[in-house]
């Protein structure tokens, strides 16, 4: 990927899964990498790993619901390593059940991680690209968003708002040299997944079914998603924005 050495990255919940995958991937393509995440253990091994094979990481604990948390961890990174040339807000959590046997506590907790959060990150980070005229951001959303999803409908509701505030985002800074898009997981072996699965009756049974459902005949790997996110991030991707990207191995095609 073009354009990525030395630039100053943020992942939100980079700790683990897809943001593990994205944070190592992108420290390989040169970038100094701030791997962010609730969880401190969680992020220092990804940058432990991270620094072991050479590369420049940095491990800080927030909470992206707390919009303080949000602006120390960004003042930190622009301490250690410069100004945040790319912000990926991959930061999420979902909980599994049919609408009506939800609560609006549940509700309120997956507003705040998956929207509320992903608002407070964009907020803090992009006056100093409108000012230095120039940045990227990197969405993680959700297929669900997309195509809707049994099971995931307030988690749904927010990946969609999260869509159209990219694109709204996108048209806004344009004029900015800010490039705005989004990357749709589709099922993806993550410890997401595997709560999921690991909660049917029958657990083998329930991942043939979702490796049965996906065309290429195998589930996403976290890796699928580092690369068209560190796409994204790039200079090969200079001309693009304001757009979304599912990685499903097909099971959702969108023109």
């Amino acid at each position: 990927m073009q354009g990525l050495a030395g630039k100053t990255v943020i992942v939100t919940g980079g700790g683990g899964g897809i943001g593990n995958a994205t944070c190592e991937r992108l420290a390989q393509e040169g970038a100094q990498v701030a791997v962010l995440d609730r969880d401190l253990a969680a992020a220092q091994a990804t940058a432990q790993r991270i620094t072991a094979a050479g590369g420049k990481a940095l491990a800080v604990a927030a909470d992206i619901t707390r919009r303080s948390e949000v602006d120390a961890a960004v003042q930190a990174v622009h301490t250690a390593f410069g100004p945040v040339d790319v912000l990926v807000n991959n930061a999420g959590w979902d909980v599994f059940k049919p609408f009506a046997q939800t609560a609006p506590d549940e509700w309120e907790r997956l507003i705040a991680i998956n929207l509320v959060g992903a608002l407070h990150m964009h907020h803090s980070v992009l006056p100093d690209m409108v000012a230095r005229r120039g940045g990227r951001i990197v969405n993680v959303a959700s297929d669900a968003a997309r195509v809707g999803s049994s099971g995931e409908a307030v988690y749904a509701a927010c990946k969609g708002g999260l869509v159209a505030f990219s694109k709204t985002l996108a048209r806004e800074h344009a004029r900015h040299g800010i490039t705005v898009n989004v990357v749709c997981p589709g099922p993806t072996d993550t410890a997401l997944l595997a709560g999921v699965t690991d909660a049917a009756p029958n657990p083998e049974k329930l991942r043939e079914a979702f490796t049965k459902a996906i065309p290429l005949g195998r589930l996403g790997q976290p890796q699928d998603l580092a690369a068209a996110i560190a796409f994204f991030a790039s200079d090969d991707a200079g001309f693009i924005t304001g757009q979304v990207l599912s990685v499903s191995g097909g099971l959702t095609m969108n023109g």
